[in-house]
């Protein structure tokens, strides 16, 4: 597969200026999970890469989404009924999800640990935080599942709208202030998460059968839980800190067409994929929940990675994503009805071709970087050193 040079002349040169800068004002994450993280740097060998890390925790993830799809491909093992998840894939999930969880944590320290901090580590980093969206968000998903007592399908697909929404929030903010805010949602919901997991597997999937409090249902508490993180917290906080680049006159873009050109592509994918569950023929969002979740998050990621290259090169960006293109053409040519019986076949061959392009995406961001800076991605030496 032939590589291709997605990052432009300019962006390189904005690369090389490029200085980090970031706000973490959660106190879980201050008080708790850096000290935590701090202990465990410690004990990792100073040859390992950070990205090699940052991949590792990926990876975890990756195994959680695969574990949950083998056992419950289309969310229904947990209504009642259905055979359920056996306790120790909730195990390995908990386990997975906290360990992915900490390496994210560890990464950064390593790289500061080893003097090895590179812009690639930032983007690579931050790149695949933006595809774990949807990994995790599915994965929980089974806790609950779409049966009686679960969450609907097209519930949950807003519901992962709100987590992606929350996350290209943080680095819509980076692009006009030039700061990363990171958001307190992310490290409550790991926690939270990891433990649901666990509780799963010591008391079985019929505990969240019954109401929390009076009336309130678990699945209801885990609604309430992403929209609260959104709406609650990390949305105010969001525009709390552009206006306070705007007030101290230390905004990067003047004009509010530039300030909002990130939310271009990502409002048009949101608007592309609702109007494909929306006026689908076959009622696809029910019929194949998964695959249809794994299109969007990785499109997003594809999307998302594009914006974070534009805010750490200091460039423009682009209010159109080129990959949003032919996904206008398949959602036509699937709710004209043309297609109405190889709807399913269309979704999984789009997923393909979606996956495959993110990854030639990420390969080649990866190896024009590795290739201006002179390093390799997953060691510490240099080319040609000795």
């Amino acid at each position: 597969m032939a590589l291709y040079h997605y990052v432009t002349q300019e962006q390189l040169s904005g690369f090389d200026k490029y200085k980090y800068s970031a706000v973490d004002s959660n106190p879980l994450s201050i008080y708790v999970m850096h000290p935590f993280w701090n202990s465990v740097v410690k004990i990792l060998p100073t040859w390992l890469a950070p990205n090699l890390i940052t991949f590792t925790g990926f990876m975890f993830l990756v195994l959680t989404f695969t574990l949950l799809s083998f056992f419950d491909f289309d969310f229904y093992a947990s209504g009642e009924g259905h055979t359920h998840v056996p306790s120790w894939v909730w195990i390995a999930a908990g386990l997975f999800n906290f360990l992915a969880y900490t390496l994210d944590g560890v990464d950064g320290k390593q790289a500061r640990r080893t003097n090895s901090s590179t812009p690639l580590g930032e983007l690579f980093d931050h790149g695949l935080d933006s595809w774990a969206c949807v990994l995790f968000v599915a994965a929980v998903y089974s806790v609950f599942g779409r049966d009686e007592t679960g969450v609907g399908v097209v519930t949950l697909y807003y519901l992962l709208w709100v987590v992606l929404f929350s996350f290209i929030l943080s680095h819509w903010e980076k692009y006009n202030t030039g700061i990363l805010f990171l958001p307190w949602g992310y490290d409550i919901s790991q926690v939270t998460i990891s433990v649901v997991y666990i509780i799963t597997a010591v008391v079985g999937v019929e505990t969240w059968y019954k109401p929390a409090i009076g009336n309130v249902q678990n699945r209801d508490l885990f609604t309430v839980m992403i929209v609260g993180c959104l709406f609650v917290v990390t949305l105010p906080m969001s525009l709390y800190n552009v206006f306070k680049a705007y007030r101290n006159n230390t905004l990067k873009h003047s004009s509010v067409y530039e300030a909002l050109l990130p939310f271009f592509s990502p409002v048009l994918l949101f608007v592309l994929s609702t109007l494909w569950i929306s006026l689908s023929p076959t009622n696809i969002i029910e019929k194949q929940p998964r695959i249809f979740y794994l299109m969007v998050g990785t499109a997003f990621s594809n999307v998302t990675c594009k914006l974070i290259v534009c805010q750490m090169s200091n460039t423009r960006c682009k209010p159109l994503s080129l990959l949003l293109l032919p996904m206008t053409a398949v959602v036509l040519l699937v709710i004209s009805g043309v297609v109405q019986h190889g709807e399913i076949t269309v979704l999984y061959i789009w997923t393909a071709i979606v996956i495959l392009t993110h990854i030639h995406y990420g390969v080649s961001v990866v190896k024009q970087l590795s290739d201006h800076f002179n390093i390799y991605a997953f060691l510490l030496k240099k080319p040609n050193s000795d």
